[in-house]
C-alpha cells in the first residue's frame, strides 16, 4: 500500500493557508483519482488515528491500494498520525510520502527527495520523531518567506499561517497541479 499524507492544520481557519499546502494536495490528487473512477470516494474521519483518510484502489492489475491521510492534530504533532497509520496498516516508511509546505523554498517549487532532515519544519519534525526515521520520501512545496514575494523581516509563524495572497494564487495552484500529476 502507498501513503500519502498531506501535512496540515484541521479546520476552515486554516484552510487556505501557506502551512496546509500538504492538505491542499492530496485534496487535489483525490479529486484527480475519483476522476479516473467509477467509484466515488470521499474523506472519512478515523478517530483512531486522528486523521482523515480515504483509500482508492488503484486500476494497475496487481490491486494495490493507495492511501490518503490529512493529520487532524495541529501540524506540530502530525507524527503522531503518520506513526499511528503505518504501524495499524503495518506499512514500513518506504511506502509513505509526506506533502508539505517549505517557507525556504522559492514560492511554488516542487522538491522531492527520498529522504533528509525536517529542516525547520515542526510537522516534519514529528514525522522524523515519531517515526525514528528520516528515509522516507517527501515532496516539499516552496512558501517563500525570504524577501521576494514576502517581507524579509517577519513573525514566521503569521506568515505561515497566512494566506496567500492574488497574486501568489497562480503560482501555487501550478504546483499543487504538478505534484498532484506526479503523483496519479
Amino acid at each position: 500500500m502507498q501513503i500519502i499524507v498531506g501535512l496540515g492544520n484541521p479546520g476552515e481557519k486554516y484552510a487556505k493557508t501557506r502551512h496546509n499546502i500538504g492538505f491542499m494536495v492530496v485534496d487535489g490528487l483525490l479529486d484527480k483519482l475519483n476522476s479516473l473512477s467509477d467509484q466515488k470516494i470521499d474523506w472519512k474521519e478515523e478517530k483512531k488515528f486522528n486523521a482523515l483518510l480515504a483509500t482508492l484502489a488503484v486500476k494497475d492489475g496487481k490491486g494495490e491500494k493507495i492511501l490518503l491521510a490529512k493529520p487532524l492534530t495541529m501540524m506540530n504533532l502530525s507524527g503522531q498520525a503518520v506513526s499511528k497509520i503505518l504501524n495499524f496498516y503495518k506499512e514500513s516508511p518506504e511506502n509513505l510520502t509526506v506533502i508539505y509546505d517549505d517557507l525556504d523554498l522559492p514560492l511554488g517549487a516542487v522538491r522531492i527527495r527520498d529522504k533528509g532532515s525536517a529542516g525547520t519544519h515542526n510537522g516534519m519534525k514529528s514525522v522524523i520523531q515519531e517515526l525514528g526515521t528520516e528515509e522516507f520520501k517527501r515532496i516539499r512545496i516552496g512558501t517563500e518567506s525570504r524577501g521576494v514575494t514576502s517581507p524579509i523581516e517577519q513573525d514566521t509563524v503569521s506568515y505561515v499561517l497566512s494566506p496567500f495572497t492574488k497574486e501568489e494564487e497562480p503560482l501555487i495552484e501550478k504546483a499543487v497541479k504538478e505534484v498532484v500529476k506526479s503523483l496519479s
